[in-house]
């Protein structure tokens, strides 16, 4: 399938300077440059700090209108070198009216400075203070879910992973939107025929993980790369998704069908004609209206218990997704 025009449109007018050889200042204002100019309503917005043993972490509370059906905690992208409470803001918004949740959005640590674990150690921080904190937030039984894009979504998966081991709070499900799932494998078909041209480059992530994990990370370690855990029954629902144009693309599939095989509730789709990054572009973009929809569904889905827990779910192509909700 050929590139989405309205990802096409926005690609072309990126700056063509190559990411991975930039200082990490010019590197961060790129990367927190790229924000949607939609700004959805909510019930109210509220930026406080949890205390950890370590640091303040700030947060960014996003409450709907009406009584809240559930939590969702959001780990933001940015190859843990570069986003902020603001870059993904437009999504938290979004996801908070539609699946009348509260959003907790995250202001971890970032590499070079902090690197492994440090965002891992703030993001346990917060999942900690979410489940101490229900009646602050506004939920009696709280059923939270924990999730994020890209290198978010690796913080994510990894923490409910460690949750699970450890036992700690009660996690409903874990979305995990083009995650990082593996250290940079350049000969996989996704590195190859999207590594370079669509955004996000395979040079970029060797630079990313570089920063993030050092030169010479354990690539067998579940907390670095979480497809390689041997561990993975007793996870949570989980919803995953792909974008064709990735070179992240394979890695996401494959930590999705492995979880399908431990007999992980799994929802895979996979969105043909989008890029790396593409839920960013906020819901005037067709695809990113498209998936911010699907999120929604879910989430309100795993907050209501209405969806049956089947262990294989069907792996899906984004034009199956219903239409219901965000942009429509």
């Amino acid at each position: 399938m050929p590139l989405d025009p309205q990802i096409a449109r926005i690609l072309a007018e990126r700056s063509p300077l190559p990411r991975h050889m930039l200082p990490i200042g010019e590197l961060r204002s790129g990367l927190n440059s790229r924000t949607s100019a939609n700004q959805t309503k909510v019930g109210k917005v509220e930026d406080l700090h949890v205390t950890s043993e370590q640091t303040d972490v700030p947060i960014r509370i996003y409450w709907p209108f009406g009584r809240p059906d559930g939590c969702f905690l959001f780990f933001h992208g940015g190859g843990f070198v570069g986003g902020s409470l603001d870059t993904h803001d437009h999504i938290c918004r979004d996801i908070c009216l539609a699946a009348n949740c509260v959003v907790i959005a995250t202001d971890y640590r970032l590499a070079p400075e902090h690197p492994f674990p440090s965002a891992l150690h703030d993001c346990a921080a917060v999942l900690s203070w979410v489940v101490s904190h229900g009646g602050f937030l506004g939920l009696d039984d709280p059923k939270i879910v924990v999730g994020g894009d890209s290198a978010g979504g690796n913080l994510a998966t990894v923490l409910v992973a460690r949750s699970r081991q450890r036992r700690e709070g009660r996690i409903s499900g874990q979305v995990l939107i083009y995650p990082i799932t593996d250290v940079p494998r350049l000969s996989r078909t996704s590195y190859v025929e999207n590594g370079a041209g669509y955004g996000l480059s395979s040079d970029d992530m060797l630079r990313f993980w570089r920063d993030y994990a050092g030169e010479a990370p354990d690539v067998n370690d579940p907390a670095i790369a979480p497809v390689r855990s041997s561990e993975l029954a007793g996870l949570p629902d989980t919803l995953v998704i792909t974008a064709e144009f990735d070179p992240l693309r394979d890695e996401g599939e494959e930590y999705a069908r492995r979880l399908m095989e431990a007999g992980v509730p799994t929802t895979l789709t996979r969105y043909d004609g989008a890029i790396h990054g593409f839920v960013r572009m906020g819901s005037e973009v067709r695809l990113a209206a498209q998936a911010l929809r699907q999120i929604s569904q879910w989430l309100g889905e795993r907050f209501s218990d209405q969806e049956p827990h089947a262990h294989h779910r069907q792996v899906a192509k984004a034009s199956e997704v219903g239409r219901n909700g965000i942009g429509s």
